[in-house]
């Protein structure tokens, strides 16, 4: 009798992926719900067998996600599930050095295994295979890089697997993890492809535009002309060569600077441009928040920057520009005026719960404040919803795993319509299958685009909607995020190909 337990049958693309993957240090990109995880359990049978006295390690950012890998195991192997062992940092340093030697699977989060290599406690000189999910987070000072530099120094028989549906959108990033991962091969999928193209449920989207009103646009203006300054100056002193950088640009800007500064014997000539700088940051988030969030959120934002004892904060405070708008946006939020994003979400989820009393809605918003708001919203318009956020606690406000695990249970046992999510939502948890996934704003980022869309459609066709305030940020974001994901496709064939045929050069040789 196999490892593989004889009812379950891979697909086409995961055997022959697997079958490359067997033969050296591979990347594997496929889209979220396409089954990554018996790719890498395939490998790891094939490993086990071919060095029947080795181990193999599985790890993952957070321990639901590794939970998740325990259960795959089990369920799809004839292997003892005593030998399957997953690791976690509750467990006696010495009673982790017990399992590790007993177990056949290792399955932890990354920390805990580097933190175990350095004092001691495992040795991977014995593990034939090691499957790095989500690899995207495989940048210079994650210990997956660590890992992985411990692993091919200590192991007999190496071979590693890196997963991930979106390794980024730039040739840097992408060279960055397979440099770490000390990946020579690439295989990449995606939803068009035609062997993977039967098993992808359909997404239907949608793009909801909302008019950014004449009142924030003035607020808007105001801050606005105090950036503009800051930005002219910083430009004419040959400090940027635009007169439009971005938040990114800015935040380079100033680690630049800031390095110089630092260097050696202080340069005092340089502290001028460091709070131009400063400035300029504040006050493009200041913007971002009105654009993209509303009225509330920048009134927090500038309220903070009123009663801070910094510097810069109060510089920024008593401009008087920056307190005409601050006057502006205190009478629109004492009227209880919000983003028309805010009030069309409540329009649109009020009239799909009545359609579909039993509907699953998960509803992606980048800030705290945020989610907060929309999920008091839905709550007060007697809808039944809840929250899922990071465990990042500021005045006891965050959420544990465990809590996290527990309110995915309540959601998928249908509890309650709404899921209101913070970037937590997006990676590294089992959220169940939803009917609608709404971007309460979109992001530029390309691979946290590409995970808030995996959590959507995975058994039946999904829909996607983006609420988007006609000319901003909003607007930017999503042609940013478009942008990046194609380019990243664009990237992995090509290292794919040169991989290739760097390994046919090899073999004519």
């Amino acid at each position: 009798m196999g490892l593989l337990k004889e009812d379950i049958q891979p697909r086409d693309y995961q055997k022959n992926i697997a079958k490359n993957a067997s033969k050296k240090n591979t990347l594997v990109v496929l889209p979220t719900g396409l089954g990554k995880t018996l790719i890498s359990v395939l490998v790891s049978i094939e490993r086990l067998e071919k060095f029947p006295d080795s181990k193999v390690l599985i790890t993952a950012p957070t321990r639901p996600l590794n939970a998740q890998h325990k259960k795959s195991f089990e369920k799809v192997t004839n292997m003892d599930p005593d030998k399957i062992v997953l690791i976690t940092g509750k467990i006696k340093p010495e009673d982790r050095a017990i399992l590790y030697k007993n177990a056949t699977v290792v399955i932890a989060t990354p920390q805990t295994i580097e933190n175990d290599l350095e004092n001691g406690k495992i040795n991977l000189k014995n593990f034939s295979f090691v499957t790095f999910d989500e690899a995207h987070r495989s940048m210079k000072e994650y210990s997956y890089t660590y890992i992985a530099k411990k692993y091919k120094e200590q192991a007999e028989h190496p071979l590693i697997m890196g997963l991930t549906a979106s390794p980024g959108g730039t040739e840097e990033k992408i060279k960055d993890i397979t440099k770490n991962l000390f990946i020579e091969n690439v295989e990449i999928r995606t939803e068009e492809e035609e062997d993977v193209k039967q098993y992808v449920k359909e997404i239907v989207k949608d793009w909801i535009y909302v008019d950014f009103p004449e009142e924030f646009q003035m607020i808007k203006g105001f801050l606005e002309e105090v950036l503009k300054e800051n930005i002219y100056w910083l430009k004419e002193h040959h400090f940027t060569s635009s007169y439009k950088p971005n938040k990114t640009q800015l935040l380079m800007l100033q680690k630049s600077i800031g390095a110089k500064y630092s260097f050696g014997k202080k340069n005092y000539s340089l502290l001028f441009p460091m709070l131009r700088v400063a400035e300029s940051i504040k006050l493009i988030h200041a913007i971002e928040l009105l654009e993209t969030q509303g009225i509330s959120s920048l009134y927090e934002y500038m309220k903070k920057l009123e009663m801070s004892k910094k510097n810069i904060d109060r510089k920024i405070s008593k401009d008087p520009r920056t307190r005409e708008a601050m006057k502006r946006v205190e009478n629109l939020y004492s009227q209880g005026v919000n983003h028309p994003k805010l009030v069309k979400l409540k329009e649109i989820i009020l009239g799909l719960v009545k359609e579909n009393p039993r509907i699953k809605i998960i509803v992606f918003a980048n800030y705290r404040t945020t989610v907060d708001k929309i999920n008091k919203m839905i709550l007060d318009a007697g809808i039944k919803s809840d929250i899922l956020i990071g465990q990042t606690i500021k005045a006891g406000r965050g959420m544990s795993q465990d809590q996290q695990i527990e309110t995915l249970k309540r959601f998928g046992e249908g509890e309650f319509n709404v899921l209101v999510g913070s970037s937590i939502s997006e990676e590294g948890l089992d959220v169940p299958s939803v009917d609608y996934a709404i971007f309460y704003e979109p992001v530029a980022s390309e691979i946290r685009t590409i995970q808030r869309r995996g959590r959507i459609g995975r058994q039946t066709t999904g829909k996607l909607i983006f609420l988007i305030t006609k000319d901003t940020r909003d607007e930017a974001y999503y042609y940013s995020a478009l942008h990046k994901e194609k380019k990243m496709k664009g990237i992995l064939y090509d290292m794919k190909e040169k991989m290739d045929k760097k390994e046919t050069l090899k073999d004519w040789v």
